[in-house]
């Protein structure tokens, strides 16, 4: 049972990307030179202020079609309509607070507006604003209006706004706007607010174990799935802990509080530390299983050991699955993550079901690894083990939607 071989790429799809007027319409550019290049036909709906910030040539340079603004322009084919109607999504990115407040009161003054109330597809608003706005209690309630009619509404990042000014509310990097968009047009319900008000502890990554002060032991980890599942939880209506090894390469996702570790023994101490009051665990990181008993203080150097290899003693690390199982509340559910592959002993679903067996969680995500499977890809798939012998396969696709499936099941046990 091994995965190999590149992922299948998803059609075509049809977007109506809506920009909004902010300084943020700049990323937005990203955005769609992203999603064209994966094929997809998007159609450009900017606001009048959005072009005062980035032109309708720049739109219709990366999309390859004419930019859509005006009521009255081809009227006869009814566009404030039949964009809505078309659409297999939605994107309005960056939703300003103005554009928010109409969406919410159900305006359709502009092109925008009214293809929003004609769509009937998932649509997906990414805020951008400063601070004070974001959390003003009219931006609040327009939010919690746009999300009980099953608007998906993201988490906007923490960073720096316009001008000196630096908080919540800055538009979320385009990688991780393509990948929230690209989840909903997999799933349409991936995103329910089922997580709200939940404390969640997730760890991602790999661990490296200092060999001198150069080499290390290490493995082929990239923490994109870790980081697949803090994004989807957030979303999801979490408060998110991701405790991240050797992730430089990835931003971090929008709403969550990320502790940068760096060796196993790090990772113990700061997922130990988060867990004691989450409502769930998931320990999707690869640690290290050894570590160096001695490791040298200065560089090793071949000249002078002649032939003869370097000699390694080696100890084994904690257990930080099994110590999270051992140390947890009643209440708390804790999920675990196994690379594994197939031998003369068994498969990787035999592997996988002695592991989950072994370990004591609740709920076990397996990943069969080799061939392009799993390791330093964007996709993934595998099985889903739960402790009352529940399996299930996980289809395979982009990290997100296999963190979606995961959250199903933990939501599901946290509601119970």
């Amino acid at each position: 049972m091994s995965q190999a071989g590149p992922v299948r790429p998803d059609p075509p799809r049809r977007i109506v990307l809506g920009i909004g007027g902010g300084i943020a319409a700049y990323k937005v550019c990203e955005v769609l030179r992203r999603l064209t290049e994966r094929g997809h036909q998007v159609r450009v709906i900017p606001t009048e202020t959005a072009l005062r910030f980035v032109g309708a040539p720049t739109w219709e340079a990366l999309s390859g079609l004419p930019v859509h603004r005006d009521l009255f322009v081809d009227v006869a084919e009814v566009p404030h309509v039949r964009l809505g109607q078309a659409a297999d999504l939605v994107l309005v990115a960056p939703a300003t607070a103005d554009l928010l407040a109409r969406a919410a009161h159900g305006r359709a003054d502009d092109l925008l507006c009214a293809t929003l109330l004609t769509a009937r597809c998932p649509v997906l608003l990414v805020p951008a604003m400063h601070t004070e706005m974001w959390e003003h209690p009219a931006t609040v309630h327009n939010v919690a209006v746009l999300c009980s009619r099953g608007t998906v509404v993201a988490r906007p990042a923490s960073g720096r706004l316009t001008g000196a000014d630096s908080g919540v509310g800055r538009l979320p990097e385009p990688a991780e706007i393509v990948d929230l968009a690209t989840l909903l047009l997999r799933r349409a319900d991936a995103l329910p607010l089922d997580l709200t008000g939940r404390h969640v502890v997730i760890s991602a990554g790999g661990t490296r174990e200092p060999l001198d002060p150069v080499r290390y032991l290490g493995n082929r980890s990239s923490g994109r799935q870790g980081y697949a599942l803090a994004r989807v939880a957030a979303q999801r209506g979490a408060r998110v802990t991701l405790v991240a090894a050797h992730t430089a390469d990835l931003a971090d996702p929008a709403g969550v509080e990320v502790v940068q570790v760096g060796t196993a023994r790090q990772m113990r101490e700061a997922v130990l530390t988060a867990a004691p009051h989450a409502d769930a665990v998931v320990m999707a990181a690869a640690v290290a299983d050894f570590r160096p008993a001695n490791p040298y203080l200065s560089k090793i150097k071949k000249v002078g050991f002649g032939p003869d290899p370097v000699s390694l003693s080696l100890v084994v690390n904690p257990d930080i699955l099994v110590e999270l199982v051992r140390r947890r509340p009643e209440s708390q559910l804790v999920v675990g993550f196994a690379a594994e592959t197939g031998d003369c002993e068994g498969d990787v679903l035999t592997h996988g079901r002695a592991k989950l067996a072994r370990k004591g969680c609740d709920l076990l995500v397996v990943n069969a690894v080799g061939e392009g499977g799993a390791f330093e890809v964007d996709h993934n798939t595998g099985w889903l083990l739960g402790d009352d012998g529940m399996e299930a396969h996980l289809p395979e696709g982009p990290k997100s939607l296999l963190a979606a499936y995961v959250w199903d099941a933990v939501a599901a046990r946290l509601k119970q």
